[in-house]
């Protein structure tokens, strides 16, 4: 097998369609999992801004945050490295240490990941109703802690201006080019 190395998703990375669909990445392996002493932020600026926030990670003693980590090829983290914007300062690639919250199948666990952080942080914005359902539909997919669940469900969003959608979509079209180019 091919080298093999774990990222740990707690935003819209969690959700399926978007890591595999928008980011164009297959994982080997897919595991729920805790990541103790940091705490799920969603105060994380735009690179281009649009009123609204993203998910961040800041490091906490005692708080922890629940996502989904992926076994993916060196090649696939290099890929989520240039889509989130680490190459130009958007955020900052770091390593965490990770416990699944259920044992594999094979019993081969991770015990550490790498991750996302940022120091561009905004409490003046939310994250908008758009981007909490993926959190959401990530979170329920892959089975993470139901008061997890409802705490993201509670988190207060915002509706996405028109251009703002308009704006996605270009992204998307963008994103889709990228991974045609990956082949």
């Amino acid at each position: 097998m091919s080298e093999r190395v774990w990222y740990f998703a707690y935003g819209s990375n969690m959700q399926p369609a978007t890591f595999a669909g928008r980011r164009g990445i297959t994982p080997t392996r897919t595991l729920a999992a805790r990541v103790r002493d940091w705490r799920l932020v969603l105060d994380k600026t735009p690179l281009i801004p649009i009123g609204e926030s993203f998910a961040n990670v800041r490091h906490d003693p005692g708080a922890e945050t629940y996502g989904v980590v992926y076994e993916i090829t060196p090649d696939d983290l290099a890929h989520v490295d240039l889509t989130e914007g680490v190459l130009i300062g958007n955020y900052e690639r770091i390593e965490v240490m990770v416990e699944p919250l259920a044992p594999p199948s094979d019993g081969d666990a991770p015990t550490s990941a790498y991750t996302l952080t940022s120091d561009k942080r905004s409490s003046d914005l939310i994250p908008s109703e758009y981007y909490m359902a993926l959190l959401i539909e990530g979170a329920e997919i892959h089975g993470l802690p139901p008061e997890w669940i409802a705490m993201l469900r509670a988190v207060p969003t915002c509706v996405s201006k028109p251009e703002v959608t308009a704006g996605r979509q270009i992204v998307n079209a963008g994103l889709q080019a990228m991974r045609r180019l990956r082949g």
